[in-house]
């Protein structure tokens, strides 16, 4: 059951929220136990349009990465220091601004409180908490290194995000490039053409194929400004839509990796984090077939995700999982098998696993930095090739003309 509740702090001061409790003689103990005291609670029912509003709120009002990798630092500090949990958990609500960190971290300690485990709190926020941080939490909380364990995941998290962030940053450049010319472009197909054809109509000559293609575009795009816009609307929610389906998914998966330059650069990104993420998960003492399982789903793409599937399945059938990273060095390179492989014949498998994790995020490092230089004479030759068509196109007709005269 949900309640709105209201009560008052040790320092006096009111507050209201919401709350799941089996009844308000419960909530009262939850929140005597937290130093408030009740002073009214009332049981609400949510509709389905009120669950879908609240689903949707939560989604704006989501938790960021940093926020989760921030909650997971302060966390595993604070425990190896010797504070308790619920202490811990208490003292970040306090210092967390109020939103909905705040309140999830309110709600974790409440369930802390009533006797469960981290990880079992954690899994009632399945859309914040990732089965990676749920599971690492579980193997420290059996191993009785739930700090160490905590800090491992802050460690990947950040790792990942870095990795991320890398690698859009180097996406955006090129985007920020193609989309200016883009929209340049349809300036001059609107203001700049209309004009240029009234020249060539006063000449009354007859026009080279491409000029007649561009004065089309440009006529279609001032006379039918309307359908346009709705056609450019149709295109990106089409486009939008295919790509939330199976077979869009795939092709949009089988394109990227097929990208020159980008291709390599997010293989090298995800062989990183898949490698980290890995690690991670062994050192916790998490077995390696459910740590490939979880590592899959923090995978995006299509093909990538299948190798760790088939891994799952070998090592399932005792096999070594080496030897499917070696037989897809279309995704992945030969290296993190070989690693692999080496750490299998060792029994040092995580320490393998973080050496590819450093490696690569060393490299994708390097090849963000190094992206922008090769990616910026691509683009100064392709909009010199669209200036210069354009110019040929627009400007010619009108020096024949002249040379005529």
């Amino acid at each position: 059951m949900h309640f709105k509740f209201s009560a008052i702090k040790k320092s006096g001061e009111r507050y209201e929220g919401v709350v799941e409790a089996q009844s308000k003689f419960n909530l009262y103990n939850d929140l005597k136990a937290e130093g408030s005291v009740l002073i009214s609670a009332k049981e609400i029912s949510h509709t389905k349009w009120q669950v879908y509003f609240y689903k949707i709120f939560s989604f704006l009002g989501g938790v960021s990465i940093a926020q989760k990798i921030s909650f997971a630092k302060n966390l595993s500090a604070m425990t190896r220091s010797g504070l308790s949990l619920s202490r811990a958990l208490s003292v970040i609500e306090r210092q967390s601004k109020p939103g909905r960190l705040k309140n999830i971290v309110e709600g974790i300690n409440l369930e802390i409180k009533k006797g469960k485990t981290l990880s079992e709190s954690l899994r009632g926020y399945p859309n914040i908490f990732s089965n990676l941080f749920i599971f690492m939490a579980k193997a420290g909380e059996e191993s009785g290194g739930l700090s160490d364990a905590l800090g491992n995941v802050a460690l990947q998290m950040d790792k990942t995000y870095r990795l991320q962030k890398k690698v859009k940053g180097a996406m955006i450049y090129p985007a920020v490039i193609v989309t200016v010319m883009i929209i340049v472009g349809i300036l001059m197909f609107i203001f700049v053409v209309p004009g240029i054809t009234a020249t060539f109509k006063e000449l009354n000559t007859e026009l080279p194929f491409t000029t007649r293609v561009i004065i089309g575009l440009s006529d279609f795009l001032v006379g039918h400004w309307i359908l346009t816009i709705l056609f450019i609307i149709g295109a990106v929610s089409g486009t939008y839509l295919f790509l939330k389906t199976m077979m869009g998914k795939n092709l949009r998966d089988y394109l990227v990796i097929r990208l020159p330059v980008v291709g390599d650069l997010i293989m090298e990104a995800n062989s990183a984090r898949v490698a980290r993420t890995l690690a991670s998960l062994l050192t916790a003492g998490v077995p390696i077939a459910q740590s490939i399982l979880i590592t899959k789903d923090i995978v995006t793409n299509h093909y990538y995700k299948q190798v760790l599937d088939d891994a799952s399945k070998a090592v399932e059938k005792g096999e070594n999982i080496s030897a499917i990273f070696m037989k897809n060095p279309k995704y992945y390179p030969t290296f993190v098998g070989e690693m692999m492989g080496v750490g299998e014949e060792t029994g040092n498998m995580s320490n393998m696993l973080t050496e590819v994790a450093i490696f690569y995020e060393l490299d994708v490092e390097e090849r963000t930095k190094d992206l922008s230089t090769i990616i910026e004479p691509v683009l100064m030759v392709i909009i010199g090739a669209a200036v210069g068509f354009f110019a040929l196109s627009m400007v010619a007709p009108i020096y024949s003309v002249m040379d005529n005269v």
